[in-house]
């Protein structure tokens, strides 16, 4: 008797959430809302899932909750896959105000959810304590400001995006249009971003090669002593890690560490400190003079040789190439 074929199920929708506050930008939530929209019906003709959008609100009572979702039929939850804090037009969000935003944003990221901001946002993003030591930038109106409140933070103001693995910032006010097309390539590919890109026509600046794309990590995996070590390796930057000190970080044993993170994450350790290595030398390639030697000694690898290789693995460029293409003008200036 032959078997009856049984439909595939339709593929799950990812979550990108914005989280509203008083005098937040709303051109930017609603820009950034049919952005995703359009790139949902490019990402449909590819035969993939729409990004679902919420905007979240802060109760009276105390708690977040849904007051715009573009599929309302769908289950609750209450962590997006993404989310992201807008900028403002009028004000900052003081130290006494942001206290509840930073602490749902914690929350959230503790449970896998990637952060972004941007302009102003990024001081909500800065309350939870998250961006200490790591790289971020906003608005450079509010540049000197953001310094002050938070001098732990390496704040790059010359840069539009900063992508830092589970933590993306964004600059100015029109910034949202880089963000955007950074979490679609993200979420749905690079072809799609392109396809949303040309629609909207927003320069997609070189962002259409996929084995350039910025490292993505999984996050929504559940495990929550993988996650736990995965943000510790990303708040310490680039440099050599022992695969020992990520399992005492866990509070594993080194062979089941090895096996759940792979599990959770697709990788082997090493190859995920790999990543986050030839991330932190794409940043430098593109936005300093160091030379590729230089480079190499940055991110923690002696041979130089060696650090060539894998980054032509992992990017399909060698560092010069790499440089070549991406960097600013300014610094290729520089570096000729």
């Amino acid at each position: 008797m032959p078997k009856l074929k049984v439909p595939d199920a339709p593929p799950a929708l990812t979550e990108v959430g914005m989280m509203l506050y008083p005098d937040c930008q709303i051109g930017m939530v609603h820009g950034i809302t049919d952005l995703f929209h359009i790139a949902g019906r490019f990402a449909v003709d590819h035969g993939r899932a729409p990004i679902r959008v919420s905007h979240w609100r802060l109760q009276d009572g105390g708690g977040f909750a849904r007051c715009f979702d573009s599929h309302p039929e769908e289950p609750g939850g209450n962590s997006p896959a993404v989310l992201i804090a807008p900028g403002s037009l009028h004000k900052l969000l003081e130290a006494d105000e942001v206290v509840p935003y930073a602490r749902w944003l914690l929350d959230r990221h503790a449970q896998g959810t990637t952060l972004a901001s941007n302009c102003g946002g990024s001081f909500a993003l800065a309350a939870t304590g998250l961006l200490s030591g790591r790289p971020a930038t906003t608005h450079w109106f509010f540049a000197e400001e953001f310094k002050a409140r938070f001098p732990d933070v390496r704040m790059e103001a010359d840069r539009m995006v900063i992508d830092d693995g589970d933590i993306i910032t964004a600059g100015g006010l029109m910034a949202w249009t880089d963000l955007g097309l950074r979490i679609v390539e993200r979420l749905l590919g690079p072809s799609v971003m392109m396809e949303t890109a040309r629609f909207l026509l927003i320069d997609p600046s070189g962002r259409e090669q996929k084995n350039y794309a910025s490292f993505a990590p999984r996050l929504t995996h559940g495990d929550e002593a993988i996650l736990k070590v995965q943000h510790w390796l990303q708040g310490k930057g680039a440099g050599p890690v022992a695969v020992g000190a990520m399992a005492a970080e866990a509070g594993m044993e080194e062979r089941t560490f090895q096996r759940r993170f792979k599990a959770a994450t697709g990788m082997t350790p090493v190859e995920y400190v790999q990543h986050i290595r030839v991330g932190k030398a794409r940043e430098l390639l593109e936005f300093t003079r160091r030379t590729v030697d230089q480079v190499a000694w940055s991110v923690g690898y002696e041979d130089a040789a060696a650090f060539r290789k894998l980054f032509h693995r992992i990017t399909g460029l060698s560092p010069g190439e790499y440089r070549q293409r991406f960097s600013t003008p300014t610094t290729l200036a520089e570096v000729a």
